[in-house]
């Protein structure tokens, strides 16, 4: 999460890089999340309290732009914060479900296919915890976004 990516205004500026927004794992999961954030439909996403406080990485503010990143490491897009707010798993409303653009019409939808993502292999180890679950208690960063339009709104270079 400490990677940046320059900014692709074509223009040589010398801004300061963003961050990158990186959805799920490379592969078909990310190349997915990518394309809806593209597509528009998906304006929110969820991370793991616990996720942020181990990698020591800085909570999303609103306003804050991110490098969406493809599976690649190619930055694809800029998104710009536009809420940010912290609750228990139990406690995701449908409205934040919804505008994760994956298709969810329940909470219980969205919950399932988080919960199989966060106890994944993949997750458990990325967490360092080959026990780790989640329960109604387990607090989330949920998180809203707008795609900030335009072509200068893209950085150009891969990602090391």
């Amino acid at each position: 999460m400490t990677e940046t990516a320059e900014p692709g205004d074509g223009t040589g500026s010398t801004q300061e890089p963003l961050p990158r927004a990186e959805f799920a794992f490379p592969g078909p999961l990310r190349d997915q999340l990518v394309a809806a954030v593209l597509d528009g439909s998906k304006t929110s996403t969820t991370g793991l309290l616990i996720d942020y406080e181990r990698d020591g990485a800085p909570m999303p503010v609103v306003g804050q732009r991110a490098a969406v990143v493809d599976s690649d490491g190619r930055p694809v897009a800029v998104i710009e914060t536009t809420g940010v707010r912290v609750v228990p798993l139990g406690d995701v409303d449908l409205a934040h479900a919804v505008d994760e653009g994956e298709g969810y019409t329940t909470v219980a939808q969205w919950r399932s296919a988080h919960e199989e993502f966060w106890h994944s292999a993949g997750m458990r180890d990325a967490l360092g915890d080959p026990g780790f679950t989640v329960d109604d208690t387990t607090p989330l960063v949920l998180e809203r976004f707008r795609l900030v339009p335009g072509p200068d709104a893209v950085a150009q270079e891969p990602l090391p």
